[in-house]
């Protein structure tokens, strides 16, 4: 693809490789430094040192290119939770663990997508394109769900969806006061230990764990 020349002021019009991913990535650094509503598309096209008007040929506003940094961090949050659920391999119960784990490391590595997706207050109405790789992650919570409650007796086996998402409320409470260094949230143990023992208090409520003794 053609490459449109260099304006006087030294920014280009389009980008030499491919802008609007170029965008994505200058959002994402803003996004860690500043917050999702804290940076200005303007802000975004000089760190992609494009001008201001080359940003309006990919996206219609902040929002779009917030919801595209959204969209690209359900991709990998869905993949990392596949990897980790395996199939329910070794064993749904470390299998279940490990997705909850695969969460806490997500929010970890990959801030800037992480603050798109649950901070930056995007409606899945006004930008339908998060619904599909939103619904990718959850299913694999449901699945993890699904695998590891099946034994249990119908009355007491609760909706998939329900129990997924008491996991993922709590994996995301733990994220959220424990592992992004939030001030006054400080706590002895691990996010990761919190989730583990979170979780175990949780499986034994329904049964799916023998009682501490």
């Amino acid at each position: 693809m053609a490459t449109e020349p260099a304006m006087t002021t030294g920014k280009r019009g389009y980008h030499h490789g491919n802008l609007r991913q170029a965008l994505v990535d200058a959002a994402l650094g803003l996004i860690v430094e500043k917050g999702p509503q804290g940076f200005t598309l303007s802000e975004a096209a000089k760190a992609a040192e494009v001008t201001p008007a080359a940003v309006y040929r990919h996206f219609a506003g902040r929002d779009d290119l917030l919801a595209e940094v959204a969209r690209q961090g359900y991709e990998v949050f869905a993949a990392l939770l596949e990897f980790a659920f395996d199939g329910g391999r070794p064993s749904a119960l470390a299998a279940f663990e490990a997705t909850g784990r695969a969460y806490l490391a997500f929010a970890r590595k990959y801030p800037g997508h992480y603050k798109a997706m649950f901070e930056a207050g995007l409606s899945i109405h006004a930008h339908p394109a998060l619904g599909p790789v939103s619904a990718r992650a959850r299913g694999v919570l449901e699945a993890a769900a699904v695998r590891l409650s099946q034994h249990l007796p119908p009355a007491r086996r609760p909706p998939a969806a329900m129990f997924s998402a008491h996991v993922w409320a709590l994996s995301h409470g733990i994220v959220e006061l424990y592992a992004r260094g939030a001030p006054g949230a400080q706590s002895p143990f691990s996010p990761e230990e919190l989730l583990e023992t979170g979780i175990g208090i949780y499986l034994r409520g329904l049964g799916l764990l023998p009682p501490d003794r």
